[in-house]
C-alpha cells in the first residue's frame, strides 16, 4: 500500500474456456523434444502474484533443465492479477486506472522490480516529490502532523519528530528495517536457502525473536520510545495490514516501513502478472473454479471443476489462499494423507474510491475550525482507544491527485474495518462524484507464531501460500512460488530452477525433510544485482 512509512522520510464468463498463449516466447533458448516424449504435466490453481510467476518459474527452470513440461493454470476469477486489480473512474477507461488492491512494490523487492524492467514497464516513483501533508488521527484528534517531505518543510519536520519522539527511536527503527531488508536480500542471492518449512527459514535467517514476539513488544524491547511505536509504527501497519502493533507479528511491523523506492506500473501492477503468465507459454483457463484435487493409486492427481470436468496431472501447485477457495482434497487412502492446511483468519478490509472537487477533508469532522487545513492523507493510531477513547472510523484516508490535470476533481482512496456511508462521505468531503466500493480478505492476520501451514502437502502437492502468515507482499509470493517450483524440479527431475545443480549426477539430489533447508549451489555471478531465478 502506498502509505508504508518510516519517519523522517514518510511520505501489499459463464462458461470456462482455455487461453494458450502461444504469441509469447518463453525465455531462454529451446531445446528439440521427441515426439514420443511425454510432458509432465503441472497445474497451478490461481493466476495472482503466486500462480502467475508460479508458471514464469516453471518456464524457466524447464528450458534450464532441458526437460518437457506443460502447465494448466486454472483462474476462477476472469482476470490475472488476484489482489492486484485496477478500476477506472466513472467506469471510463480513457482515465488513468486505480489500484484497488496490492498498491505498491519497493526496490528490495527484487523479483518485481527486476520483472517490471524485463517486461519493459514503467514505473511510478511515488515517494519522489511527494508533497503531501501527513496526519495521524487518534479517533478524537491529531496527534502529530507532518508537512511536505521536501525542502525546508522537511527541515521542520525534523525538528518536529526530535521534540515529540526524540532522535533516537526514529534512527534505531529505521536501522531495524534496514537489517530486516538486509537478510531477505539473502533470499535473492545465489546462495539462497531451499525451505519445505516456513519455520526453518526464521531459523535460518534469524528471526524468531520477529516472528515471536508482537511489534509493539519487540520495538519495547529494543529501547523504542512508546509514543513512537503506538503512534507512528501502528500507522503503518494499520494502513498496510489493517492490524495494530500489538496483534501483528515484528517483521510484519518492520516490512510496513520498508517504503524506500515505493513504485507501482503505471496503467496497474496486474501487467507484471500479465506478463508472468503470458512469457510462460502455460495456458490460462480462465472463468475456471476448482472443486476438488484427488489423488490417483498411481500417484498422479486429478483436478475436477465446477461445470465437471475432469483432468489427471503429475503435480498440482495451490497457488491461493486454501480455504477461500473451496477446493476439497482427496487422499488416495488413508495410508497416505495429504498434509493439513490449518484455517488462516483474515483481515476483511473495506476500500473505498472516490472524487471530489474538495481538495481537503472538512476540518468540522475532525472538531478544528472552518479555516484549518486538514492533511490530504490522514493515518490512524488505536493508542487513544487503549486510553478509553473513540475509535477512528477509517484505517486511512489519503488524496492521489487530480483525475485529470489542470481539473478540480480529486481522488480519495479510504481504507476502512466497516463500510463508508455515502452520509459519510458527504460529511467528510461534500460534494463527492464517483464513488466505488469494494470489500477484501486483504491480507491474513499475522499474530506472532512460529509455526505455518506445509509448503509440502503431499507427493505432487505443493502450497505456495504457507509463506503468507510468515510475510504477506505480492513480492513474497513470487518468492515462495519459486521455492516450489525449485522444489518440485528437484524433487522429480534432479535439478532444480536453474538447471542441474553441481555435484548432482544420474538425476541424484539431497533427500528432503521437513527439517532440512537447503541452499543453492554456488553460482559464478554474485553481484547486488543478481536475481536467483532470473539471473541463475
Amino acid at each position: 500500500m502506498r502509505n508504508s512509512l518510516i519517519l523522517c522520510a514518510i511520505a501489499s464468463a459463464a462458461h470456462a474456456f482455455k487461453i494458450p498463449f502461444l504469441d509469447f516466447l518463453s525465455f531462454g533458448s529451446s531445446h528439440a523434444v521427441s515426439s514420443d516424449v511425454v510432458p509432465r504435466k503441472i497445474a497451478i490453481i490461481g493466476a495472482g502474484a503466486a500462480g502467475s510467476s508460479a508458471a514464469f518459474w516453471i518456464s524457466k527452470a524447464k528450458t534450464a533443465s532441458g526437460v518437457v513440461v506443460d502447465v494448466d493454470v486454472y483462474e476462477r476469477e476472469g482476470y490475472i492479477g488476484g489482489r492486484s486489480t485496477v478500476v477506472y473512474p466513472y467506469n471510463d477507461t480513457t482515465l488513468p486506472p486505480l489500484e484497488l488492491g496490492a498498491s505498491i512494490f519497493v526496490q528490495a523487492n527484487k523479483n518485481l522490480w527486476r520483472a517490471a524492467s524485463e517486461f519493459n514497464l514503467v514505473k511510478n516513483n511515488l515517494t519522489e516529490d511527494d508533497e503531501s501533508e501527513v496526519g495521524f488521527w487518534d479517533g478524537e484528534k491529531f496527534v502529530f502532523t507532518m508537512g511536505p517531505s521536501k525542502g525546508m518543510f522537511n527541515w521542520w519536520n525534523s525538528i518536529k519528530v526530535a521534540w515529540r519522539y526524540g532522535i533516537s527511536s526514529p534512527k534505531k527503527t529505521q536501522d531495524i528495517v534496514k537489517g530486516m531488508i538486509k537478510d531477505i536480500l539473502t533470499i535473492y542471492s545465489p546462495e539462497s536457502p531451499r525451505w519445505r518449512n516456513v519455520t526453518q527459514l526464521v531459523y535460518e535467517l534469524g528471526w524468531t525473536d520477529f516472528l515471536t514476539q508482537t511489534t509493539s513488544e519487540y520495538l519495547d524491547l529494543k529501547g523504542i520510545q512508546r509514543r513512537f511505536s503506538r503512534e507512528v509504527v501502528e500507522a503503518a501497519t494499520r494502513v498496510n495490514y489493517g492490524q495494530n502493533v500489538d496483534e501483528i507479528h515484528a517483521l510484519e511491523g518492520a516490512c510496513s516501513l520498508a517504503a524506500n523506492g515505493a513504485s507501482n506500473i503505471k496503467g496497474g501492477n496486474f501487467q507484471i502478472f500479465e506478463n508472468f503468465l503470458r512469457r510462460s507459454g502455460a495456458t490460462f483457463r480462465a472463468n475456471t473454479l476448482v472443486k476438488v484435487i484427488s489423488q490417483l493409486d498411481n500417484g498422479k492427481w486429478t483436478v475436477r471443476t465446477s461445470s465437471g470436468d475432469v483432468e489427471v496431472y503429475d503435480d498440482v501447485i495451490i497457488a491461493a489462499p486454501f480455504h477461500s477457495t473451496g477446493i476439497k482434497l482427496m487422499p488416495y487412502s488413508a495410508a497416505a494423507p495429504i498434509a493439513v492446511i490449518p484455517p488462516q483468519p483474515y483481515v476483511h478490509l473495506h476500500v473505498t474510491l472516490l472524487t471530489t472537487p474538495t481538495p481537503r477533508p472538512n476540518p468540522d469532522y475532525f472538531s478544528l475550525p472552518p479555516n484549518s487545513a486538514i492533511p490530504r492523507t490522514v493515518l490512524t493510531t488505536n493508542e487513544g482507544v487503549r486510553s478509553g477513547g473513540q475509535e477512528p472510523e477509517f484505517n486511512s484516508l489519503s488524496y492521489h491527485g487530480s483525475m485529470i490535470d489542470g481539473r478540480d476533481e480529486y481522488i480519495v482512496k479510504i481504507f476502512s474495518k466497516h463500510n463508508i456511508s455515502d452520509e459519510w462521505l458527504e460529511k467528510v468531503y461534500g460534494k463527492v462524484g464517483w464513488v466505488y466500493r469494494k470489500e477484501w480478505d486483504a491480507y491474513p492476520k499475522l499474530p506472532p507464531t512460529t509455526k505455518f501451514p506445509p509448503v509440502h502437502l503431499a507427493p505432487g502437492l505443493y502450497y505456495v501460500n504457507a509463506f503468507e502468515p510468515f510475510i504477506s507482499t505480492m513480492e513474497t509470493e513470487t518468492v515462495a512460488s519459486r521455492n516450489v517450483v525449485d522444489m518440485l524440479f528437484q524433487d522429480h527431475f534432479g535439478t532444480g530452477i536453474c538447471g542441474k545443480p553441481r555435484n548432482v549426477e544420474n538425476n541424484s539430489h539431497p533427500e528432503y525433510t521437513e527439517q532440512t533447508v537447503f541452499r543453492q549451489p554456488q553460482q559464478a555471478r554474485s553481484d547486488d544485482d543478481f536475481v536467483l531465478g532470473f539471473d541463475c
